[in-house]
């Protein structure tokens, strides 16, 4: 494994760490500037959107996530990287029951800014996991 496929593969975990923890400010910092989000469904999300849809008001409880990725590749070419995954997603709002669980494929690109590796662009194939009878 390269050092740029090993830091690529540290970001996601940061990244799923951060978004369990709540931590929006890290997983911003983890994105270009120019990031983009393409969702089933619903039209591309930049950056700022993300943000907005992500911070949860002062005081108000917030969503519990649980996720887990399998990464299947990384390929690196100079300073462009994509990585495509297995990923499912389980997102539990305030008093909600059942959660909301997603699986599914990504597709995501990756750009060094500055030395360091950024989610660029990110296109995700999750579907909803039918809930079993209780």
């Amino acid at each position: 494994m390269t050092s740029d496929e090993a830091q690529i593969r540290t970001l996601v975990d940061i990244w799923q760490a951060a978004t369990q923890a709540g931590d929006v400010d890290t997983v911003l910092d983890l994105m270009t500037d120019d990031a983009v989000f393409l969702v089933p469904g619903r039209p591309p999300m930049d950056k700022a959107e993300f943000a907005k849809l992500s911070r949860v008001p002062p005081g108000a409880p917030r969503p519990t996530f649980e996720s887990a990725s399998e990464i299947m590749e990384v390929q690196v070419s100079g300073d462009l990287a994509y990585l495509w995954s297995r990923l499912s997603v389980r997102v539990t709002p305030p008093g909600a029951d059942p959660p909301i669980e997603r699986a599914g494929h990504t597709l995501t690109i990756f750009r060094r800014v500055d030395g360091e590796w950024r989610l660029a662009r990110d296109a995700n194939l999750l579907v909803a996991v039918p809930q079993e009878d209780a």
